[in-house]
């Protein structure tokens, strides 16, 4: 099994497409395989080799993907949020320690002028739309030798990236390469990808899900990955038209979406010949999952994954295999387990916190022995999600012991919400906690307590907040209160307060 992402990519064949994009010529394997040679080339000239951090901050798209794997075959990618605001980018760049960001040339992202302060090279490429998808260059001259060159090996780190935390900052997690490769394998094994497979990707290339799920597993398998901008319901059937996907994957708030357009491209649908479709991410709801068979003809696995996996953990498997709606499937690379407040595996059918261990899982949260004797007992991590594995093995999550807001996928620290609104001048209190949304699964909302004597409008907190976070982290629901509803021991209670405020689908 490939334990590098440069092995990932030894499986397609020379001619074969690997990365495909809207309106571009695509790109071969061998054409691939030289990019990453130069890549890795180009930055060990400009003083970046292994274990050292490189941030990308690129729209979604194929030079999004083959920086990823071109980068990564060399150095740690740290992939960010292009729609982060400056105060979030500096956190970021800071907290990851990272010693270079690639942008596109010309790039006005708040992120250069961060990268600048810091101190970190600014890593700028170039393309054009004639070129094949995901080919690029660097722009500027060498600047120094890299410490330490050449190829990443199987224990380098591969991939960096933050999880939300509800009582501290976010937690650093590091994937190696042998995790991502695992990953990616246990992908294609339980989807049975191969060389003919191609996969739409829709996701964001700055989350776990589009860069191992879409990317890295297609061409492990030697199969290929369509490139979309960032999702756009008015586009995806174009995008499918030209694509002529086998599969796709994607969160339930864009399958939604996506179901929303489908009466008005029945031409398109006729033509398409998907073998499944994939989704992963939050709760894919079991009438969701009939409609999407029912509209495309094709099977839906809905999937488990988180960032700390390397992705996923269990899948529902495709004919002749088993799918149950509302289950997440069988373990599908790790081990998976249940496990009491005690350390100790429950027996089939008990519901407790679910566990992993396995080759995806990372060893562990950096600089933060806090966090990994919390998550990490005899050699399982603790997920945080509650759950339930039925006489089959599938399981079933039955609730989040976590605070984490899962807004369609986005995952949400609530601290880092309060900590923004808390600053504003007027504010005397403030709690984020998620409540319900028909589509998304879960809202942003807020509870403030304002300050004897101050006024504000709920617009005007919303504009405060915006400036300093990403549009999704933004409350869309702002209660202001006499009082804050508080648990026995005098704390503010993020769980449950939704059902309190009568906050209710």
């Amino acid at each position: 099994m490939a334990n590098t992402i440069a092995s990932c990519l030894e499986t397609g064949k020379d001619d074969d497409i690997a990365i495909a994009a809207p309106g571009r010529p695509g790109l071969t394997f061998a054409a691939l395989r030289t990019h990453v040679t130069e890549t890795v080339a180009q930055l060990n000239a400009r003083g970046i080799g292994r274990n050292d951090r490189v941030a990308i901050v690129l729209p979604n798209g194929p030079e999004m993907a083959s920086a990823f794997l071109t980068v990564g075959a060399g150095a740690t990618t740290a992939p960010l949020n292009p729609g982060y605001r400056e105060d979030e980018f500096d956190f970021y760049l800071s907290d990851l320690n990272a010693k270079a960001i690639v942008v596109e040339k010309g790039s006005e992202s708040p992120a250069v002028a961060v990268a600048k302060t810091h101190k970190l090279a600014v890593l700028e490429i170039e393309w054009s739309e004639t070129d094949p998808a995901g080919a690029f260059t660097f722009v500027g001259e060498a600047s120094g030798a890299a410490a330490s060159g050449g190829m990443a090996e199987a224990d380098d780190m591969a991939l960096v990236l933050h999880t939300s935390g509800t009582t501290s900052r976010p937690k650093i997690v590091p994937l190696s390469q042998t995790n991502v490769t695992a990953s990616a394998s246990h992908i294609g094994d339980i989807l049975s990808l191969s060389a003919a497979d191609k996969c739409m990707n829709i996701m964001p290339l700055f989350h776990i899900h589009g860069l191992i799920a879409a990317v890295l597993s297609s061409v492990t398998a030697g199969g290929s990955v369509f490139c979309c901008p960032s999702f756009n319901a008015l586009r995806v059937f174009s995008w499918l038209d030209e694509a002529t996907p086998s599969w796709y994957t994607a969160v339930p708030t864009m399958h939604q979406a996506i179901l929303s357009r489908a009466p008005r491209n029945k031409d398109i649908l006729e033509k398409l010949n998907l073998r499944f479709i994939r989704s992963s991410s939050s709760s894919l709801p079991p009438p969701v999952m009939a409609e999407l068979e029912e509209t495309f003809g094709a099977p839906v696995a809905e999937s488990y994954g988180m960032t700390e996996a390397a992705h996923q953990m269990a899948s529902n498997q495709l004919p002749p295999g088993q799918r149950k709606p509302g289950s997440v499937g069988v373990a599908a690379g790790p081990e998976v387990d249940i496990m009491d407040d005690n350390g100790k595996i429950l027996p089939q059918g008990e519901t407790g916190e679910i566990v992993i261990r396995g080759p995806n899982v990372t060893a562990g949260y950096e600089n933060n022995p806090t966090a990994n004797a919390e998550n990490f007992t005899n050699g399982w991590f603790r997920t945080g999600d509650q759950g339930v594995l039925d006489e089959d093995g599938f399981l079933k999550i039955t609730g989040r012991l976590k605070e984490i807001i899962n807004r369609g996928g986005e995952k949400i620290s609530p601290l880092e919400v309060d900590n923004i609104i808390q600053s504003h001048p007027a504010v005397a209190q403030t709690v984020t906690f998620a409540m319900p949304h028909p589509k998304l699964g879960e809202e942003v909302a807020a509870a403030i307590v304002l300050n004897e004597g101050a006024e504000v409008t709920d617009r005007e907190i919303k504009d405060f907040a915006s400036e300093k976070l990403a549009d999704f982290k933004v409350p869309r629901k702002i209660l202001f209160l006499d009082e804050i509803p508080k648990g026995a021991t005098g704390k503010m209670q993020r769980i449950g307060l939704a059902e309190k405020l009568g906050l209710t689908e």
